[in-house]
């Protein structure tokens, strides 16, 4: 004669299995949906914040507003270019390429501090200034026909000594 099973046996287990695998296929689904929800949202977040942005940026301030109206005179250079100091930089690391932009820099009425190697080298030849010296570094820019004039950037205006203005030249 057959033994037919005990009742809990029988019922609860397929019915347990079966309720953990829904489970897993739900949790799977709701996680895909999340992830797709989630970047379709972010995606439309992020044009709006983009947009937000751009408008910020571009629109007039009162300060902006002002400063078109009052620009700043362009800066003068005060010392003579025979007692303005140049430190010339080898920026592109070939040999003697200092020495040659020295003697073009000597040419134009310029003193010549020191030539020596830049600690990097740098893609484009560049003119950078001491503090107050501002009107004689954007003088020798358009002497040597240097388009990136700026302040000390990674150089310390002591690391210059007598210098009032570096030119390190770039590939």
């Amino acid at each position: 004669m057959d033994h037919p099973l005990p009742v809990p046996d029988a019922l609860i287990r397929p019915w347990r299995t079966a309720a953990y695998v829904a489970v897993a296929i739900a949790v799977a689904e709701l996680l895909l949906l999340v992830v797709i929800g989630g970047g379709a949202l972010m995606g439309a977040l992020s044009d709006r914040l983009q947009l937000a942005a751009q408008e910020r940026v571009l629109a007039p301030t009162s300060e902006t507003k002002s400063a078109v109206r009052k620009s700043a005179p362009a800066p003068v250079a005060k010392v003579p270019r025979s007692r303005t100091v140049v430190l010339v930089l080898n920026g592109n690391g070939q040999t003697g390429a200092a020495a040659t932009a020295a003697s073009r820099v000597t040419s134009r009425g310029y003193k010549i501090g020191a030539v020596a190697n830049a600690p990097r080298q740098v893609a484009q030849s560049l003119v950078m200034y001491k503090p107050g010296f501002a009107g004689e570094g954007k003088r020798l820019g358009k002497d040597l026909g240097v388009k990136l004039v700026g302040p000390l950037d990674g150089i310390r205006a002591r690391d210059l000594g007598r210098a009032h203005v570096v030119f390190i030249l770039g590939s």
